[in-house]
């Protein structure tokens, strides 16, 4: 371990300033619009991310002072979904003369002249003006923000490059590629052959592909008819990853052809295409490993090929490596042949039919443990030394490839599946066919130090990663606005299928808390719609991989197999499946499926949730008001088709979980008898949040009060959710809010208890960051009062169901974070007894991390942690200690931290977004973890790609408890002054809301809050 010596670590002097105190700008413009950059000769633009509409909620109308109270309110959830954005305007002035400017009219020639000369003058300064903003294409001018493309680019060697715009054209089609790869593990460079079997589709002169990074020595030209290779000159367009080849003959619609490619490439030192990375076994040897994350644009950096997911074919791939590696690839393997110089090459068999952004292949020293489950061999694998911790793995791949292939009615398609943990893995996992990639802390199970929260997630990510075999392998979206299609399928499927086989983990609750949290992202104006027509560069498809794709797409999945039925919903994707095998499909396929087998046109219904977006000021909001002939009218926008749930405290209730279809301005239930409350979308099945008469809050809070246990877990942590974002919106008082969870001291489930503390924290945090410590303190207090109980029942063990185990983790969490009931003291006492034993003594799994938590606050603890960080084989064990680490108050160890992951040796780079958001969570760093992403963005963006999810963690992470015009101001200007595509990510602008919404709902509350508490 290179010495760490805290008195000669010096921080940069912005840092050690910014972590003390905070200081005012000179000059804050909160109204400066964001600085339009005029057009490089050589830069393109692209069309935006979603040009969106602001509809009326309720009608055509103005809105009313409500609404419009409503609209400028703080903006924290939302009760519509809807496509809007504010557009960038440009103003162009026009021209006026001076009047001084005059001239003299000795004739009708001279005036006609001056005259003459006026307008072109003036034409002149208009183009001046105009030019900045516009681009001549072969379409005409172009201004900022819409879709273009160069009229001719220019290739590398000056040629002119035959192809303008960024997706490739469609007249020729990949059918089969044969892929030879040699990497050479040492230099971390390999050279590639790669033979393409095409097809026109229509008549053509071109060949365009994509490539990347690639030396090309050779290329060849073959006609099916004609055995003889033409050597044929090769175009290169870095600028969309593009290369050109110009055929001899014309390629006419019908025929086949054969493209041969030779070339050679460095193997990637990022995560990213087929890269490579060294990591220390159990000895201490320094060991060498090359994997591949393709999606969603790297293939075309291994290999040339035509990398969009719509161009499927068949692969047959070969590897060359050194005796001591395995190869492994997307097939089993058909041939393994030792070569005169020693090396051996693996070939493996033809693939089925698939996207280039599946294939695969990894070289590495690696063990496996394996099972064959109806002809197909199931595998897992990992370096030599963590074989032991992949029995869990296997079990749980067994149970849902045995489920998938019933529920689906499909078989799996190959001969075998492996699942593979790799040492450095940014991505947590990825679906490649028959070759499933993860990181060591996502597939790897170590009975001695993983939690049941570590268990859990093994299982889930597995259950997603195998679900992909069918959604998005099998049929795979056309393009990547559709990304929803794969990723909310797999996210629905990973709940799913947990639910009916692992029941006992209580994955509802994981389901619920990521449903809540995508609502508040999806409320923000920066939101997008998961299913868009505008997306076509490369930051825009890398945005698209966020909650929305992901939970969104698999909450109205949810709220859609509610409606339906469970029967009806599993035939209309068994349809879809059956209908679509190894085609590329849009949404529109999956709503066709549904229409088949349901009466309801599912198009119409559905249309404006996944092309929308949860709209906060309007809309949605549900207002239920009793009526003598107990009558519940509901207003809402016509915009909306709203699958209506709810319950009542009636005899009834456990047998009468109504659900209807809303698809009018207002609708009526009939209530068969008179009841106390109603509590609309049952277990919170419905993406949408409900908004009651004050007289219904009454009831809804006095049944909790007396009886919490009449609603299920899911509708109470729905119920405390609702009324906090209401509050966070001014619609219902925060102390509303509070009384609601007063019943929380008779609360024994972990679903609406974490809520309750995930609500509260929020405020807590603000309050922390804005050094209103009293009144924090005294919000810690009220909370702890409310579960006292629960807290002072925990033990430090592993005792009781998955449930109780992560509650316990919770509570005590809680409890050790703010130093209540001397449970810092027994976390360090149970800290102490560990590291006297030199780390061999076994800790409780679920009250690890907060053990870690508490002795990482000795200077002694933190040194003796990072030595078990760097020694340690179990991923699961050094995550709690790296979260341990992370929350350390001294800055200067927390600047370390985030220094050594950047950099990627002592700390993976894979860690870096997760160290940064627990440094930016506390006080001492919240500042701190900021001025490091300013200082070291450059760095950032070059190891990760900008718009990824990585970027979009990191970002958000470092902002989103600011809540300040200081701070408001610095993040604004710091990202105008990057590119103008920086500034412009979503990720960037959805930060600058939060800051906003936060500072919005200080203003409002703080007086409120000092007073009340």
């Amino acid at each position: 371990i290179e010495p760490f010596n805290f008195n000669r670590l010096q921080l940069p002097r912005n840092m050690i300033e910014n972590s003390m105190f905070e200081e005012e700008p000179d000059v804050v413009d909160l109204a400066k619009e964001p600085c339009l950059h005029p057009l490089e000769p050589d830069e393109v633009e692209y069309e935006p991310r979603g040009s969106r509409l602001l509809v009326r909620g309720l009608g055509e109308h103005e809105l009313d002072e409500d609404e419009e109270d409503y609209e400028s309110s703080a903006k924290l959830l939302g009760m519509s979904f809807m496509n809007r954005s504010s557009g960038l305007r440009n103003s162009a002035a026009g021209y006026r003369p001076n009047s001084d400017g005059t001239c003299s009219a000795h004739s009708a020639r001279t005036v006609g002249v001056c005259i003459f000369i006026i307008i072109v003058a003036v034409a002149i300064i208009m183009m001046i003006y105009l030019l900045p903003r516009c681009t001549f294409t072969k379409e005409g001018c172009h201004k900022k923000n819409q879709p273009m493309e160069p009229i001719q680019p220019i290739a590398t060697n000056g040629k002119l490059f035959p192809w303008a715009q960024i997706r490739l054209p469609t007249a020729v089609a990949p059918v089969r590629y044969d892929l030879t790869l040699h990497p050479n593990l040492t230099s971390m460079t390999f050279r590639g052959s790669v033979t393409i079997s095409l097809q026109a589709l229509q008549a053509t002169w071109n060949i365009v592909l994509h490539s990347t990074g690639h030396n090309i020595s050779r290329v060849t030209f073959m006609t099916a008819v004609s055995s003889q290779e033409k050597e044929v000159d090769v175009l290169e367009y870095p600028l969309h990853e593009q290369i050109a080849i110009v055929a001899p003959e014309t390629l006419l619609e019908g025929h086949n052809y054969t493209l041969k490619i030779e070339y050679s490439a460095n193997i990637s030192s990022s995560s990213y295409g087929f890269y490579g990375i060294s990591y220390r076994d159990e000895s201490n040897e320094k060991k060498y490993f090359a994997a591949t994350q393709f999606e969603p644009l790297a293939a075309r950096s291994a290999f040339p090929c035509f990398d969009e997911p719509a161009f499927k074919a068949t692969f047959v791939i070969r590897i060359k490596r050194d005796e001591q590696y395995t190869a492994l690839s997307n097939m089993p393997k058909k041939s393994s042949v030792v070569l005169e110089d020693g090396l051996v090459q693996d070939e493996f068999f033809e693939s089925v039919k698939m996207s280039t952004y599946l294939v695969a292949f990894i070289v590495g020293e690696m063990k496996n443990l394996s099972q064959d489950v109806n002809g197909t061999l199931v595998s897992i694998y990992a370096v030599p030394e963590k074989i032991g911790q992949v029995h869990h793995a296997l079990e749980t791949t067994v149970k849902l490839l045995d489920f998938y292939q019933n529920y689906f009615e499909i078989q799996y398609p190959l001969k075998k599946l492996d699942l593979v943990a790799i040492p450095d893995f940014e991505a947590g996992a990825m679906e490649n066919w028959g070759l499933l990639t993860f990181r060591e802390e996502t597939l790897l199970y170590d009975g001695n130090t993983s939690s049941v929260a570590d268990r859990k997630l093994v299982t889930k990510i597995i259950a997603h990663e195998l679900a992909h075999q069918w959604f998005g392998n099998l049929v795979t979206m056309q393009w990547w606005n559709d990304l929803w299609l794969n990723e909310g399928f797999a996210t629905f499927m990973e709940y799913f299928s947990l639910e009916k086989i692992f029941g006992e983990l209580s994955s509802y609750e994981d389901f619920l808390d990521a449903r809540f949290k995508t609502m508040r992202k999806d409320a923000l104006n920066s939101s997008h719609p998961i299913s868009s027509s505008s997306v076509q560069s490369s930051e825009q498809i890398e945005e698209m991989f966020d909650s929305l794709s992901y939970f969104k797409g698999a909450s109205l999945l949810l709220m859609l197999k509610t409606y339906l039925s469970e029967d009806i919903f599993q035939h209309a994707i068994i349809l879809y499946l059956h209908n679509h095998s190894y085609t590329s499909t849009h949404s529109d396929d999956l709503w066709d499926s549904f229409n088949e087998v349901s009466d309801l046109d599912i198009y119409l219904a559905l249309k404006l949730w996944y092309q929308g977006q949860f709209l906060r000021e309007r809309g949605m909001e549900l207002s239920v008001q009793m009526f003598m002939d107990k009558m519940f009218p509901f207003y809402y926008s016509s915009l909306w088709h709203i699958p209506l749930s709810y319950v009542t405290d009636g005899k009834n209730y456990s047998k009468h979980r109504s659900v209807s279809l809303l698809d009018k301005k207002s609708g009526v239930i009939n209530l068969t008898e008179e009841v106390q409350w109603i509590k609309v979308n049952t277990d919170m099945t419905g993406y949408y949040i409900v908004h009651y008469a004050d007289d219904n809050w009454e009831a809804l809070i006095k049944q909790l009060k007396t009886n919490p246990y009449v609603l299920s877990d899911k509708d109470r942590a729905n119920l405390i959710n609702n009324i906090f974002e209401l509050a966070g919106l001014g619609k219902v008082s925060l102390q509303r809010a509070f009384d609601l969870i007063d019943y929380l001291r008779n609360e024994t489930y972990t679903a609406p208890i974490s809520e309750a503390l995930f609500q509260t924290e929020l405020i807590y945090n603000l309050l922390d960051k804005l050094g209103h410590m009293d009144l924090a303190s005294r919000l810690v207090n009220k909370v702890f009062k409310l579960l006292q109980s629960q807290i002072q029942q925990q033990t430090w063990t592993d005792e009781g169901t998955p449930s109780t185990r992560e509650l316990r983790s919770v509570l005590l969490d809680f409890a050790c974070t703010h130093s209540l009931e001397n449970c810092s003291a027994a976390a360090l006492k149970l800290f102490n007894d560990w590291m006297a034993s030199n780390g061999t003594q076994s800790l409780p799994t679920d009250v690890m991390a907060t053990v870690f938590k508490a002795g990482a606050k000795t200077e002694g603890g933190w040194s003796f942690l990072l030595s078990k960080y760097v020694s340690l084989g179990s991923e699961a064990e050094k995550n709690k200690i790296l979260e341990a680490l992370a929350s350390s108050e001294d800055v200067r160890k927390l600047y370390w931290l985030m220094k050594k992951s950047l950099d990627g040796d002592l700390i993976r780079t894979q860690k870096l977004s997760f160290i940064i958001r627990t440094v930016a969570r506390h006080f001492p760093g919240h500042l701190l973890a900021w001025d490091f992403v300013k200082e070291n963005w450059s760095k950032l963006v070059q190891k990760f790609h900008l718009g990824s999810y990585t970027i979009q963690s990191i970002v958000a992470g470092s902002t989103h408890l600011f809540s300040t015009k200081a701070h408001l101001s610095e993040v604004q200007a710091f990202f105008e002054n990057q590119s103008e595509a920086t500034f412009q990510l979503r990720c960037v602008q959805e930060a600058l809301e939060v800051i906003q919404l936060n500072m919005q709902w200080v203003e409002k509350n703080l007086k409120t809050l000092t007073y009340w508490l």
